[in-house]
């Protein structure tokens, strides 16, 4: 007797659908859909869109006509309205367990518990619950349900479960399935209508969004606000419900209430046609059409500052202007060594670009020639100088005077012939060969002269002098030069 209940009462509830959805559209017709667990993926026999392809006649869940998941602990389905609709009523055709010539009997422990939201996405808990079932036994749910649900939506979802832990009532199923033949979603083709003939426009001229049955606007078009929606979104503010703030526009944050957009462009440090977005790495100013400089890390993207300081060889805020001339380095406080050309050397290393000036030698032109040269690159040997080479590293002059035998600034020059030792101011003795003494000792290097003797060869042989007359006394003396 109560499944006969249940048949009459599906039979009414048709009648009803129809009666009640004059008037209104089936905007899920043909519409994108999906469901959770697909009882036989890429079988169109059980797929999702059967539930929106206006197919009824047969509500046998094996005959085609119906989208069909696995029995698990949960089951999903939405159907995808493609843009957001006003709607009335949500009418859902359950599948049975019979063909059509048959006794109909819909496997009714398996919807029990159903759920419908409407969203704006395809997470039910972000949207409106139309209906959730907590009345229906096995013997009065009906085959055809129809709730009303007079709200505004893109997306139609329907969810059941058994979750573990939960206590069901005694006529639930262990598992669920989606199971749905047909699932009509009535209500306004566009979103600004009202009323049963989809005629007339929402009364509020900025409502986007009006009671499908009374008029009375439940949203305002994007940009707008207020009871009315008479007022445009605060400044700083855009979009739907004026939620989203304004990016870095110039100017106040001039931008559209609508879209965002800045009207009269991006204040400094901020591209886009929002504004939100930093100027990429390296840039900064109005349109980022400023290069930062030679920051140690990354500049302002508003001003161009170098946060962190600058990169070796540059120095000011904006880390553009090299070192002054003879200065490098980390905030320029490093001095360039001895370079050639006017203390020509890189700003940021300190290398010579020109090579050293004479008497240094290095990449940086700081160090001293080694002892015992001097000049350009250091590639002049000393002279002659007295004390172990010491000489300019400059230009070679000998700063303690010559070694004996040597003269001139640089001590490279041998004394004069005839001449030796120290400044070269001594004269050379009676030597053999025109006077071949050492420039250094005044040895004779050939021997002495006839009649002398000695190393210097500067002694006469000697002599029979009378000395002493009164005594008359010979005496040999040496006579002495």
């Amino acid at each position: 007797m109560s499944r006969l209940v249940t048949k009459m009462y599906a039979v009414f509830l048709c009648v009803g659908v129809f009666i009640f959805a004059n008037g209104y559209v089936n905007v899920a017709l043909n519409k994108p859909a999906y469901q959770q667990y697909p009882y036989s993926p890429g079988d169109d026999t059980y797929d999702a869109s059967n539930a929106v392809d206006g197919r009824k006649s047969d509500l046998y869940y094996d005959g085609g006509q119906c989208a069909v998941s696995n029995k698990r602990q949960t089951a999903t389905w939405w159907v995808n309205l493609t843009t957001i609709h006003r709607i009335h009523h949500i009418t859902i055709y359950f599948g049975t367990d019979h063909k059509p010539s048959g006794f109909i009997n819909i496997l009714p422990e398996l919807p029990l518990g159903f759920s419908v939201y409407v969203s704006n996405t395809t997470d039910r808990l972000q949207g409106t619950l139309c209906y959730k079932d907590d009345n229906f036994t096995l013997d009065t749910i009906p085959a055809v349900f129809t709730t009303t649900c007079p709200v505004h939506g893109q997306y139609v979802i329907y969810y059941n479960e058994r979750l573990p832990g939960v206590t069901y009532p005694y006529d639930y199923s262990k598992y669920v399935f989606t199971g749905l033949c047909e699932l009509e979603v009535y209500g306004c083709p566009a979103t600004g209508c009202y009323e049963s003939n989809n005629t007339l426009p929402c009364p509020d001229v900025k409502c986007q969004y009006c009671h499908i049955e009374t008029g009375t606007c439940h949203g305002c078009r994007t940009g707008y606000q207020g009871h009315r929606c008479e007022l445009a979104c605060d400044e700083g503010s855009y979009g739907p419900g004026c939620k989203q703030m304004c990016g870095q526009c110039r100017l106040v944050n001039q931008c559209s209430n609508i879209n965002g957009i800045c009207l009269t462009g991006c204040d400094a440090g901020y591209k886009g046609d929002l504004c939100k977005t930093p100027c990429d790495r390296g840039s900064y100013s109005f349109e980022c059409n400023e290069t930062c400089g030679h920051c140690r890390d990354q500049c302002s993207n508003i001003n161009g500052i170098c946060v962190t300081g600058c990169d070796a060889g540059y120095q000011g805020d904006l880390c553009k202007t090299p070192c002054d001339r003879g200065l490098y380095g980390s905030e320029c406080n490093e001095t360039c060594g001895k370079c050639r050309g006017l203390n020509q050397c890189s700003n940021i290393n300190g290398t010579c670009f020109t090579g050293c000036d004479a008497g240094y030698q290095g990449n940086l032109c700081k160090t001293q020639c080694d002892r015992g040269l001097y000049g350009p690159e250091c590639n002049e040997t000393c002279g002659k100088c007295r004390g172990i080479n010491q000489c300019s590293n400059t230009n070679g002059t000998c700063l303690t005077g010559c070694e004996a035998g040597y003269q001139g600034d640089l001590c490279q020059t041998p004394c004069n012939k005839g001449l030796y030792g120290s400044e070269c101011n001594k004269t050379c003795g009676h030597c053999r060969e025109l006077n071949q003494c050492s420039k250094i000792n005044g040895t004779c290097l050939t021997g002495c002269d006839a009649g002398y003797q000695g190393n210097l060869c500067k002694i006469h042989k000697c002599l029979v002098c009378y000395i002493n007359v009164n005594e008359n006394t010979f005496v040999n003396k040496s006579c002495y030069e």
